[in-house]
């Protein structure tokens, strides 16, 4: 991750994955992703509830990933390898279809 301002960096490896997927609108689903990282990467100490946030198409595709701490941006970054640790998470059967059924969701 990348604090922004900051010219050094640490990739975290990312082990494991919580999610929920939820209708925005008729063209978003936002997915919330609680990570767990390996011992040797830990996350920074100054996160609290470190999230993050997948905006993705109906069709399953992730458009942009942010970073949440206690639900407000945070003032680090994804870096490309964590972006795409991130995404290939998203594009798992499970995601893609949580990511489906809360689309085809109606109430909005």
């Amino acid at each position: 991750m990348i604090r922004y301002g900051d010219e050094e960096w640490k990739e975290l490896k990312f082990i494991g994955f919580q999610f929920e997927a939820e209708r925005r609108d008729n063209q978003w689903v936002d997915v919330t992703i609680k990570v767990e990282t390996s011992e040797l990467t830990p996350l920074p100490l100054d996160l609290i509830d470190f999230t993050i946030m997948a905006i993705c198409t109906h069709d399953g595709h992730p458009i942009q990933l942010v970073t949440l701490d206690e639900g407000c941006d945070c003032e680090y970054q994804l870096t490309e390898w964590e972006k795409d640790q991130i995404n290939a998470f998203i594009r798992s059967e499970e995601v893609h279809s949580a990511i489906t059924s809360a689309a085809s969701t109606v109430g909005i």
